[in-house]
């Protein structure tokens, strides 16, 4: 068996159902490349009888089945007599085989790639519910497991429907990328030894995706890196290929993300009805939350203004990625991306503006990092931002803060999140918009709490003036790296 890294939260939830000493059904999903197979076979594979059957994208029910009989006889070594037409047939004859098997072993009966195999008029839904509800739901050896990487697909089939499998469940599991703790983690399991910043830097183009970051290579840079993987070798065509497998008709899905590469403050969902052209109805609630269940988007609230106003950002690193600098590497070079290319483009002024915009995205996938830094982690929060924008013809100036903590001890954090190669300096101009932006923060929202200025940056803010007027905490690179595991979403 493989080691599993930096799933300590998944392992825990997975021991429980284990050791229940009942029938358990569980219902795991996240998005493509995520490692939800590779925990579910190397926790399970050895604890057992391990039953996994795969689903094909697009084969026809007599494959599916073919593949299903195949594993049926060689986990349960077992000979049928007939081949099934049918999932209801199947089942009949895993309930058969399941019936049969002597001893007390947990009994573990894995459904990979569950769209797949619950395709239109399949019947496998159906007859998944019956075979559970009618012969495994009184087993005390099965632990009987679905999974799929389409997560909208799971929530609305499996999760949350309201009939079939609705309240069979006994437990799910949302499997996400790694965090910046957990990636470094990951990264050292294979030998790579990187400084933080390196792997800040990494995590800019491939976020914690498991499998992206097993392409990184030790004894390379996060530039050599980048550049081998994303614009000469896996990640390269990796972006069409990853919203087709996870959504149906998934142009419309990627319309909203190229809306959304181009907004760093997000868009409202009216703001990305009129640049993708679609309503903003039901159609489009659907795309959002496919997109959101998937860890592609995240929602920003607007302080004070739970609904109004309510944003949605991009912050999956490699689609961001891949749209400003994957996509029009491959548009500028007759046969192929320049090898050099990453390297000649990083420390460009564009490269550094994309860098403060995917910085500001990773502090605010890292809340509880930051809460923990702040020595709030158990404290009541809510979690926003603030956009303030004066009516037309007003002589008011707009502003914005990034990430705003609201906390139940009657104080909030205003935090600015600010991507800098060395440490960060507070000129007089700077200064006096700080001033400026707490004022109008204090006005506008009626605020009785303590307000204190958060500066999130990777190598802290220089001691000089406007440090000690402004300045009330500050966090640096290594405080992003707190999270045990889990960032809020």
């Amino acid at each position: 068996m493989a080691q599993i890294i930096a799933r300590q939260h998944e392992i825990r939830a997975l021991n429980k159902l284990y050791d229940s000493g009942k029938p358990e059904f569980l219902a795991i999903y996240g998005r493509r490349r995520i490692g939800k197979t590779f925990l579910i076979r190397e926790f399970f594979c050895d604890k057992g009888v391990y039953f996994h059957v795969t689903g094909v994208k697009d084969a026809p029910i007599r494959k599916q089945l073919r593949n299903f009989m195949g594993e049926l006889k060689r986990v349960f070594r077992c000979s049928p007599s007939t081949e099934p037409k049918d999932w209801q047939e199947a089942f009949f004859l895993l309930q058969e085989a399941v019936e049969t098997l002597p001893g007390s072993n947990r009994i573990i009966l894995f459904f990979d790639e569950l769209p797949w195999l619950a395709t239109r008029r399949s019947g496998f839904l159906q007859d998944l519910d019956h075979f559970w509800n009618r012969y495994m739901s009184n087993n005390s050896r099965i632990v009987l497991i679905v999974c799929g990487s389409a997560a909208a697909w799971m929530i609305r089939k499996v999760i949350r429907h309201k009939g079939g499998l609705h309240g069979r469940l006994t437990a799910f599991m949302r499997l996400m990328p790694f965090d910046l703790s957990e990636t470094e983690l990951f990264l050292k399991s294979q030998g790579v030894s990187l400084d933080r910043r390196q792997i800040i830097d990494l995590y800019m183009a491939l976020g914690g995706v498991p499998k992206y970051l097993t392409y990184v290579e030790r004894g390379f840079s996060s530039v050599q890196n980048i550049n081998s993987i994303c614009f000469r070798g896996s990640l390269v065509n990796e972006f069409d290929e990853l919203y087709s497998s996870l959504f149906e008709h998934y142009e419309h899905h990627v319309n909203v993300v190229r809306a959304l590469a181009t907004r760093n403050q997000g868009l409202t969902k009216i703001e990305i009805s009129h640049a993708t052209g679609i309503s903003p109805g039901g159609g489009m609630n659907a795309i959002l939350e496919d997109l959101e269940q998937s860890g592609f988007i995240m929602q920003i609230p607007n302080l004070g203004k739970i609904k109004k106003n309510l944003r949605f950002r991009l912050i999956d690193e490699y689609s961001l990625f891949y749209i400003r600098w994957i996509e029009r590497a491959k548009t500028l070079n007759i046969g192929g991306v320049d090898a050099n290319y990453w390297h000649n483009v990083a420390a460009s002024p564009e490269a550094r503006a994309w860098s403060g915009y995917t910085f500001e995205g990773i502090c605010l996938k890292h809340i509880t990092s930051i809460k923990e830094a702040l020595g709030v982690a158990g404290v009541l929060t809510k979690s926003s931002g603030w956009i303030y924008r004066p009516q037309k013809g007003s002589s008011e100036k707009g502003t914005q803060i990034d990430l705003v903590i609201e906390r139940a001890d009657n104080c909030i954090n205003l935090c600015e999140l600010k991507f800098s190669n060395r440490v960060f300096v507070i000129d007089k101009e700077y200064e006096k918009d700080l001033r400026q932006k707490k004022a109008l923060f204090i006005e506008k929202t009626r605020s009785k709490q303590t307000i204190f200025f958060t500066f999130i940056t990777l190598y802290g803010v220089s001691k000089e003036a406007g440090y000690f007027g402004m300045v009330d905490n500050e966090l640096t690179i290594d405080d992003l790296f707190l999270s045990k595991g889990r960032y809020e979403s």
